[in-house]
Formats: C-alpha cells, sequence, structure tokens
C-alpha cells in the first residue's frame, strides 16, 4: 500500500518541482531622474547590491558584476550604468535550474523576487538621492 502511495505522488512531485521554474526577463532599464549625477547612481546599485547581500565580483566604470550566493546555490549579474539608466543582466547561476527550452530562458522563481527587490532598491535610493 505505501508503495502505492509513492508511486502516485511521484508525479504531483515532479509536477510541483517544475513550477518552480518561469520565464527569465531581464528587467526594463531603470531611469535615472535628472539630477542624479553618475556618483550617486554608483552608489545607489552598490548600496542596494550590498544591503540585499550581492557580494560585488568586479566593479569597473559603468558596470557592476554581482553575486549572490546562499546554501547551495548562486546567481552572478552584470549591472550597466550611466546617467541615463540602469540595466540588469543575468550572466550565470548554479543550482537554480536554469534551462533554455525552445529558445526561451527559464530560471529558479525566487530569482524574479530578488531582482525586482534590487529593482526597488535602486528607484527608491534615486528618490532619496534628489
Amino acid at each position: 500500500m505505501k508503495r502505492l502511495h509513492l508511486v502516485l505522488l511521484l508525479p504531483l512531485l515532479l509536477l510541483t518541482m517544475a513550477f518552480r521554474q518561469v520565464p527569465l526577463n531581464d528587467p526594463p532599464p531603470i531611469q535615472v531622474p535628472a539630477g542624479v549625477d553618475l556618483a550617486q547612481v554608483r552608489n545607489a546599485v552598490t548600496e542596494a547590491l550590498t544591503g540585499r547581500g550581492w557580494a560585488i565580483a568586479n566593479h569597473q566604470p559603468g558596470e557592476i558584476d554581482a553575486t549572490y550566493a546562499r546554501r547551495d546555490f548562486s546567481v552572478t549579474i552584470a549591472v550597466h550604468y550611466d546617467r541615463h539608466q540602469v540595466q540588469i543582466n543575468y550572466l550565470d547561476s548554479s543550482n537554480l535550474k536554469y534551462e533554455v527550452k525552445n529558445g526561451v530562458r527559464y530560471i529558479h522563481t525566487n530569482y524574479a523576487s530578488w531582482i525586482q527587490n534590487l529593482v526597488t532598491d535602486i528607484n527608491n535610493r534615486f528618490a532619496m538621492a534628489h
């Protein structure tokens, strides 16, 4: 009887795991408000990243690569910025169910909320900057 329950539960568990993936879409560019200078843009981005636990792996003028790593997974993004906009792009990950199916990128559902948190934090820092 227990074996029958396990056989019946297995497809349900596999379906549940599949729903933990969503299409990976880089967010639209974040517009920098007028009056915010490049140093303020850089500070808004770095503060948002470090405030959410992202480690800055590489920082060059106009680009910051950052990694978010917990337990047994990690994700790396590139944040391109100038005086007009900030763009966040996915670079790489491990153990986040990343895959490409029929030309569409998929990743663990939590990635979208981590990126949305960064977008919100950057926008909030811009609002406080002027």
